[in-house]
Order: structure tokens, then sequence, then C-alpha cells
């Protein structure tokens, strides 16, 4: 088993403590995906894990590599596939949106996992991109950590430029960038209201669409 999938399945109960623990800093990065997710009907989360933003956004299918994330998913009324992100198991053009949040930092193969999501996704899709801004002071901290942190020393954290440049150079059109998470994650006591931007916040959210399509959502 992949040492990564590894983790997640054998601390299903530390990730999810994490949420619980700064729980304001969570519902403002859920208030920022919302901000930017469009009202569609065929849509995935890639790296679902248990649901944390599924759930509220009201996304029913998820795609993920750890069983035992899966299954806490599933628990919440989520249809979750067991795969990667760089071999999506979906027919092209068959879905109006993805969402990923963090799990980019996380892929073995980001342009090969882009690609995929520029296959299934529908003339018009939109693709929701959450991250922890490299640049920001919340980045500086989490990279501070990286080696200690038994998550996130796999990871390969993006800034937000870097980020808006790779999904542009791989053919997305960038729409709208918003912001969240400006002060410590133990100050945060209060839900944070969504800023347009990047540059102040520690969490980023980008919605892209393919290169020379408009966007439809559904009423």
């Amino acid at each position: 088993m992949d040492e990564l999938v590894r983790v997640f399945d054998l601390r299903v109960e530390e990730y999810e403590d994490w949420f619980e623990k700064n729980r304001f800093a969570y519902l403002s990065e859920v208030e920022a995906v919302k901000k930017l997710w469009p009202k569609v009907e065929r849509a995935v989360e890639i790296g679902v894990g248990t649901g944390r933003f599924a759930v509220p956004l009201g996304i029913s299918l998820g795609i993920d590599l750890s069983e035992k994330m899966a299954a806490v998913a599933r628990s919440q009324g989520i249809e979750v596939v067991i795969g990667s992100a760089e071999e999506l198991p979906f027919e092209d053009g068959s879905l109006d949106a993805i969402l990923m949040v963090v799990t980019i930092c996380f892929l073995r193969d980001p342009d090969q996992a882009l690609k995929e999501v520029l296959r299934v996704l529908r003339p018009g899709g939109s693709f929701v991109v959450g991250i922890v801004d490299k640049d920001s002071f919340l980045g500086q901290i989490y990279l501070e950590k990286k080696e200690k942190s038994p998550f996130y020393r796999f990871a390969r954290f993006f800034s937000a430029r870097e980020l808006i440049s790779l999904l542009e150079t791989k053919g997305f059109s960038v729409e709208r960038v918003v912001q969240t998470l400006f002060r410590p994650l133990s100050e945060i006591g209060e839900v944070e209201r969504p800023q347009e931007g990047y540059g102040k916040g520690g969490f980023v959210v980008i919605k892209a669409t393919l290169k020379g399509s408009e966007e439809t959502e559904k009423p």
C-alpha cells in the first residue's frame, strides 16, 4: 500500500479532530468554497476524504484512494469511488463541476491530474480548487512544520500565483479567486467572510473553466 494512503487510513480520527479543533477555520474554508461553487447536477470531489466539503456543498459523488476515509464519507451519504486523480474513472465531458480541496498538494503527477480534469469536464464546466497558499503567513507556518506533520510531510505546497499559472498553462481560464483565514487558526473565533483575490488569506480558492468556453449554470 502507498505510504501516503496508509497514513490517511490509519489517522482518520486525527484528521477529523483537526476540523473539530479548528471549527471556525474549517467553516470559513467552506464559506470560501461555497462562494465559487456553481449550481450544477453532475459534480465530483477529487480527494473527498471524509466528506467535510462535499456534504455542505451538496456533492453526492467523490473519489479517494483511502478506503477508511471513504467509509466515513459513505456514512454521510456520499457515493465514493476508490481511485486516483491521475486516472479518473469518468467518461469524457461527463461532469459539470469538479472540486479539489488541498488534494492537488498530495498528487504524484499534478500535470496528469489536470489533463484528466480537462478530459472529464463538459464544455463550460467548472474546476474549483482550494489550497493553503504557500506565500501566505499560514503557508509559511505549514512549511516550517511540514516534516513533523504525518500528513503534510508528503505535500508539495503551491502558491496561488503558481497554481493560477499552472491552470492557465494547461488550458484553463481562471474566472475568480477568493481568500480566507486572515489570522492564525487558534485566533479564529467566528466564520470569516471570504474576500476577493489572494495575498492576505492563508486559504485560497480558485475557480477555472475551460478556455474558450462560457460557463452555464443550472437555474
